[in-house]
């Protein structure tokens, strides 16, 4: 089956992986042969859905992380040091997301801000500056960045995330012309408003622009997304770098 053989070997590091998209992409890692480690601040969660996956025979491991903390992603690459020495991909899903949205420009509380920039875009430069040196181990390192569709078309009142996703698009590109040499591609993903426990919050108008504005008309959800995650981290992807990939049903159009 391609898909089973799709990561078959691979050893790929999945941040925010508790839940949401990174739970999905961590579970379709996992079904294409990959092996997993899983990383999010959230350990209840994380602890039960990598022991079920377990369960089931895939192979996952998890280390609890806070990566707005420098020091919580040295031991992520400690942990991956004794485990792997190497890794062939990284996900970088963790991003502050509930409950920052629905105030517009004028009345943002910059101490909310500071936390959303620290947590999406800090987070996600230093987990990468960690990874670099297991991932120039590999023959073919991949990056994958999950930014999002609301960068691309400016989601108002919603403004620190937004931003933040704009920085990942453009980090996304200094990356891969840093990497390319050590054959290490970097690429980043923009969802669309997906069926998610992040998601939960956001208003029913808000769902609805995106389903009437979309060129498919449904709700997404995260199984619309993974598919294009792997390809991000196969083989099949080899000679694509510093690319953005919409998967939005169509509301933007790249």
């Amino acid at each position: 089956m391609i898909m089973r053989a799709l990561l078959e070997g691979k050893k790929i590091v999945i941040t925010g992986a508790a839940r949401g998209l990174g739970y999905d992409f961590t579970r379709a890692a996992l079904e294409a042969g990959a092996t997993v480690l899983m990383v999010d601040i959230l350990e209840d969660h994380l602890k039960e859905r990598a022991e079920s996956l377990q369960a089931e025979g895939l192979p996952a491991s998890y280390i609890v992380a806070d990566l707005s903390l420098p020091e919580a992603i040295d031991k992520v690459a400690e942990e991956v040091e004794q485990a792997w020495s190497y890794v062939d991909g990284l996900i970088n899903c963790a991003a502050l997301a509930t409950g920052v949205g629905g105030v517009d420009m004028m009345n943002y509380d910059p101490d909310l801000w500071d936390r959303v920039m620290t947590i999406n875009v800090k987070g996600t430069w230093l987990m990468t500056q960690a990874m670099v040196p297991f991932l120039k181990r590999s023959d073919q390192g991949r990056v994958v960045n999950i930014a999002s569709d609301t960068a691309l078309w400016g989601a108002p009142k919603l403004m620190a995330y937004t931003a933040s996703k704009g920085a990942i698009l453009a980090m996304t590109r200094s990356m891969a012309r840093e990497l390319g040499e050590f054959n290490i591609t970097v690429n980043s993903l923009s969802p669309g408003l997906t069926l998610v426990e992040a998601t939960a919050y956001v208003p029913a108008e808000r769902h609805s622009l995106y389903v009437n504005g979309r060129a498919i008309q449904r709700e997404q959800l995260p199984e619309d997304v993974s598919g294009t995650a792997l390809y991000l981290l196969s083989d099949l992807a080899s000679f694509v770098t510093g690319q953005n990939i919409p998967v939005n049903g169509g509301f933007v159009f790249n």
